[in-house]
């Protein structure tokens, strides 16, 4: 057991980014049945998700992390849950193919509601409300009913999430995920777009292996991996009543395990090491995440590792680099020799999108020249510095939305207003989503072929 933890320690420390519920009663109250509510996922699986992470710390595989930026009531359903999937599944058969290594899929999804906010106050010409953090806490409309704190809703997200992990699971294991149905999993707004005519290309070569299996003997039905996949979980632990209520001792080994998702990070603006965040995530035995931006210093990230991860266990840490594309060059090589110097066994992830945000024609939006230079300033500086890239943690979605510009169809800023909906910040669409994995897997190959050659020579 983690020395002086406990699941409510976390309320004697400094909290940021909290938000202020007007009923503490009704709070209390909905904490208390949340309690009792089953887990929503379940330490072995969350076991399960860390011994791949392991694999990616040791350099093996890859971790493959994304979804909504933040997940809304009004858009959940069975067709927007299926097409992320869909367009997960066709990047992630896409790293593997030019990676030649397995992908570890964890999904922002079933649980990603609440969102940390710059300022507590928006403002609307004369008008200020309290600012919007996600549908798990108040509403994204502007007005003054709309942007109380709500408890309530506390309980309409674990009854989304529920729902939300049902069909993913049977997605997963259902057959959906069979390699058979490789060329099935196009979305239909990609098919004519050059990255459609790429995934149709790739998929016709995967099929054709898959027929070369299936005569030797070796075919969907006999073999799990080539049915079925994996497919993770993870939010950010920011609102940390909700975590406690969901927060379980696992029977087999007396750990304790949130229970809300297989993953949860630790954002950029809430890892003060004194802090109350810190000091829920240090204490439950999931797979944890770190995002590190700017001013985070060398110091800073080995003293958080250290609370974080003092076993120094592969698998247990991620740490989710987001500076942005003009920055990570100045930022991320003293964070790598630090680690390195110290032997810290950790995961090595790129968010190229939240440093990467600027306004355009009065939108929030990314340029996707940018995510692709940090994303590729990444790769340059681990092989520099001789250590893994391990993964890449993108916000994006399988609809069709006009929300950040570039990509092989060229979006602008004229076409934002045509198809933006996300509730927070700005996603990639499943082409702009499907053309960076082709991009990342061509620079994963050269690399991977680089290692061979050089193996070979030596």
């Amino acid at each position: 057991m983690t020395r002086n933890w406990s699941p409510s320690s976390w309320r004697q420390k400094p909290i940021q980014q909290v938000p202020d519920y007007p009923d503490a009663a009704a709070l209390a109250s909905t904490e208390e049945r949340l309690a009792t509510y089953p887990p929503l996922v379940f330490a072995g699986e969350a076991r399960r998700l860390k011994t791949a992470l392991a694999s990616v710390a040791n350099g093996d595989s890859f971790l493959l992390q994304g979804g909504d930026c933040a997940e809304s009531f009004a858009e959940h359903g069975a067709d927007n849950i299926r097409d992320f999937f869909r367009a997960f599944l066709q990047m992630a058969v896409v790293l593997t193919f030019g990676a030649q290594m397995p992908v570890v899929k964890v999904g922002r999804i079933a649980g990603q509601f609440a969102k940390p906010r710059s300022s507590n106050i928006e403002r609307q010409g004369d008008v200020e409300l309290p600012s919007y953090r996600g549908d798990i806490i108040n509403g994204i409309e502007f007005t003054e009913e709309a942007r109380i704190p709500n408890p309530e809703r506390q309980i309409m997200a674990y009854r989304q999430s529920a729902a939300t992990l049902n069909l993913l699971r049977a997605f997963a294991m259902g057959g959906y995920a069979n390699l058979d149905n490789v060329h099935q999993w196009m979305l239909g707004f990609v098919k004519e777009s050059p990255q459609g005519e790429r995934y149709r290309k790739l998929a016709e070569r995967i099929s054709e292996t898959m027929d070369f299996m299936r005569a030797i003997g070796i075919d969907a039905d006999n073999n799990r991996s080539l049915r079925e996949t994996d497919f993770f979980t993870s939010h950010e632990a920011l609102l940390l009543g909700y975590e406690q209520a969901l927060t379980r001792v696992d029977s087999t080994s007396g750990d304790w395990y949130a229970t809300s998702g297989h993953m949860i990070w630790i954002g950029d603006r809430t890892r003060q090491p004194d802090h109350a965040h810190v000091e829920y995530c240090r204490g439950i035995k999931n797979p944890i995440g770190l995002k590190c931006g700017p001013s985070l210093t060398a110091e800073g990230l080995i003293e958080l590792i250290d609370l974080l991860n003092p076993a120094n266990e592969a698998g247990r840490l991620t740490l989710i680099c987001r500076f942005g594309h003009d920055k990570i060059a100045e930022h991320l090589p003293r964070l790598i020799r630090a680690v390195e110097k110290e032997g810290k066994k950790v995961v090595w992830s790129c968010d190229p999108m939240h440093g990467n945000t600027i306004t355009l024609n009065n939108y929030k939006t990314r340029p996707f020249e940018r995510i692709l230079s940090e994303v590729e300033s990444f790769f340059q500086i681990h092989r520099s510095e001789g250590s893994h890239p391990g993964g890449i943690h993108i916000e994006m979605t399988g609809k069709d939305v006009t929300e950040c510009t570039g990509g092989a169809r060229a979006l602008t800023g004229t076409d934002l207003g045509d198809r933006y909906h996300t509730h927070c910040d700005p996603r990639l669409n499943a082409d702009q989503a499907l053309e960076l994995a082709f991009l990342l897997a061509e620079r994963m190959k050269q690399s991977h072929d680089e290692k061979r050659a050089l193996a070979a020579n030596g």
